[in-house]
């Protein structure tokens, strides 16, 4: 059974595909609204066809220019993200040339970035705030790589550096981008809690070959994701980039290990309809100490 349920998958993954590559391409192509929602559409087709069920906790920010700071387990936490509203994803620069999932990535607007060359780093945190001061959701993964799905590595703040760039609300005032912490956790499979033994059937990190693993994926069955969107945060809360990166892992961090020790919801507010307390930019601007 096991065998045919990923035959089945995989035959259902290449016709959405299929579909899906064109009319992105057009949509892209001739500045179509539909290049937006049709990646929305095409994860939710993906998460249907795997079995995942989504547990969500809170919403995403949809004010413009938002960095979600989410930590990273496997290539699923894409499909999961993006199939409820429309996001970018900020990913290494080898991605772009992978078979198949490097041009799903450009068709979905990823924006890529060479860690390994400080040359390029300014350029690369230009195309990023460029991206959210035109209003943009972009995800990030402040770990720098995916985790065992366990726990959450420690965040990166130089990863976070684009959370000093100033953004339009609708009423037209100047703004920090806002940064959204958010928890991804999988949890049951069949409805079972998932233990540590059957986590890496999921988890994709370290030397894992993609293509074996994706397979083991689609043979499994239905499994259960924790999504919790915590409240928003903005650089001029904090003296330090860092300190606002220590903030994000502590609560993404806690988030995850709550969700897999069944308590999901349990470490604290999930963002949901408050308000948001920013303080607008005028005149020069603040200037927070950003190392």
């Amino acid at each position: 059974m096991r065998t045919l349920r990923g035959v089945g998958v995989s035959a259902g993954f290449l016709a959405l595909t299929v579909g899906f590559v064109p009319l992105q391409w057009l949509a892209l192509k001739f500045n179509w609204a539909l290049r937006d929602t049709l990646p929305i559409k095409y994860a939710r087709g993906l998460c249907a066809l795997l079995g995942i069920r989504v547990e969500t906790f809170g919403r995403p920010c949809r004010e413009r220019g938002v960095l979600l700071a989410s930590n990273h387990t496997s290539y699923l936490d894409m499909p999961v993200l993006a199939a409820v509203i429309p996001v970018a994803f900020i990913a290494k620069s080898e991605v772009a040339n992978w078979p198949l999932f490097g041009t799903l990535s450009k068709l979905a607007r990823t924006v890529f970035v060479e860690r390994e060359r400080r040359t390029r780093a300014a350029a690369q945190r230009d195309r990023i705030r460029e991206r959210l001061e035109q209003g943009g959701t972009i995800v990030l993964f402040p770990e720098g790589t995916s985790n065992d799905g366990n726990r959450v590595l420690p965040f990166k703040s130089a990863l976070l550096s684009s959370a000093d760039a100033m953004v339009k609300d609708a009423d037209g005032q100047v703004r920090r981008v806002l940064v959204q912490p958010v928890s991804i956790a999988y949890t049951r499979l069949h409805g079972i809690p998932l233990g540590r033994e059957l986590r890496p059937f999921f988890a994709w990190y370290g030397d894992m070959e993609l293509v074996p693993h994706l397979w083991e994926a689609f043979c499994l069955g239905p499994i259960d994701v924790m999504v919790h969107y915590h409240p928003p945060l903005t650089l001029d809360q904090f003296r330090s980039r860092k300190e606002l990166t220590a903030e994000c892992e502590r609560l993404v961090a806690d988030g995850v290990a709550h969700a897999l020790a069944g308590r999901p919801g349990a470490v604290g507010p999930a963002y949901e309809d408050e308000p948001i307390e920013v303080r607008p930019i005028s005149g020069d601007g603040l200037q927070p100490n950003t190392a």
